[in-house]
């Protein structure tokens, strides 16, 4: 049972992040008054379809993406008027990055909502930990870290990110503290038991705006609640552009990405520990990996790999450059390229996920 609910969750995350993908497409192409022919979730054949107004809507038997086929979309043959081809370089360009701002924007609302009903750390020091990096350096409670390695923190999570990727060497601080700036240098301590760098402080919380209020915690407001999760949510890009970069070059480890058994042990592992303490929790953190599957998905789909939303967006701006189209016949081998790509990358994932959970 285990099993089959984790399947079932996953698939419904998956799709919901396919469908606000891909509905980021098909709103900007209506309103531009492009003809939408088909809008797909999933891929391979049709298991249900419906004809609604012009636009055929349907669900493929493999539960993984999705299209939106728009009239002209990949050639120029007989078009009319309504064709994704006739419409002018920034419409075409508004198309297709609808549905990678759609995914950012779907990360935000569900970080907005996870923040909403828990808690908010913020960069600044609720209390020092004895004999800790923070107490040698001699930060005080109150403080406010502004600044690491010269990189603006606007959230905790930023500092523990950079705390991570800096891998122990000294760090320079820029700390506020009554008005006034002090800057330090500190070298993060390795916590073996976490497996994490630390500076040695406790962040200072706030309850979140449907979140239950606790004594000695204040309560965040829309604005800073929205803040927040608009900084989590580009934090979040940020990691995955880099992560994602590492994977387009091969310099990642095993450890640093996955593909769909990755996905599903993941989803499934957090619902069940969260099930330990309350639905509410499962729930949470299932909405929380929805969010990182959600940059993530908007992140790589930005990547000017031909047969991505980022190698149309490139070609569109060569065609602005040059002032005429891209040659039909060169389009169609770069894109075939890029999907080559693609599928060799999945290949790689897929089997980096088989020697994570299947052969050690």
């Amino acid at each position: 049972m285990e099993i089959i609910s984790s399947l079932v969750i996953t698939i419904v995350l998956i799709g919901v992040l396919v469908v606000a993908h891909e509905f980021g497409h098909f709103i900007v192409a209506k309103k531009n008054g492009i003809w939408v022919q088909e809008f797909a979730i999933g891929m391979g054949p049709k298991l249900f379809s419906r004809q609604k107004g012009e636009t055929e809507y349907s669900i493929r038997m493999l539960p993984l993406g999705g299209f939106c086929r728009m009239e002209g979309e990949t050639n120029a043959g007989e078009i009319s008027s309504r064709s994704f081809l006739h419409k002018s370089i920034p419409v075409r360009l508004a198309v297709m990055a609808a549905g990678p701002f759609m995914n950012f924007l779907l990360a935000f609302v569900m970080i907005f909502g996870l923040t909403c009903t828990s808690y908010m750390a913020k960069p600044e020091i609720q209390e020092i930990l004895p004999d800790s990096p923070a107490a040698t350096i001699g930060l005080q409670e109150g403080d406010i870290i502004r600044r690491m390695d010269g990189k603006r923190i606007h959230i905790y999570d930023e500092l523990q990110y950079i705390l991570q990727q800096n891998h122990g060497e000294t760090i320079q601080l820029e700390v506020s503290r009554e008005g006034q700036l002090y800057r330090y240098a500190l070298e993060p301590r390795l916590n073996e038991e976490r497996g994490m760098y630390l500076i040695g402080f406790t962040p200072k919380l706030e309850t979140g705006l449907l979140a239950e209020s606790e004594e000695g915690y204040e309560k965040a407001g829309i604005a800073e609640t929205a803040y927040y999760s608009y900084y989590a949510m580009i934090n979040y890009v940020k990691m995955t552009a880099e992560g994602l970069l590492r994977v387009f070059t091969f310099t990642a480890s095993q450890e640093e990405y996955g593909g769909p058994i990755a996905i599903f042990k993941m989803v499934g592992d957090s619902y069940e520990a969260g099930l330990t303490y309350s639905l509410k929790a499962a729930i949470q953190n299932v909405i929380y990996i929805g969010a990182v599957l959600s940059a993530n998905l908007g992140v790589l789909n930005l990547f000017p790999i031909p047969a991505l939303d980022g190698g149309r967006i490139l070609f569109l701006l060569i065609e602005a450059i040059r002032r005429r189209p891209m040659d039909t016949e060169t389009e169609s081998k770069l894109q075939f390229l890029g999907f080559v790509f693609l599928m060799g990358l999945m290949a790689f994932v897929f089997y980096g996920d088989i020697m994570k959970f299947f052969v050690r």
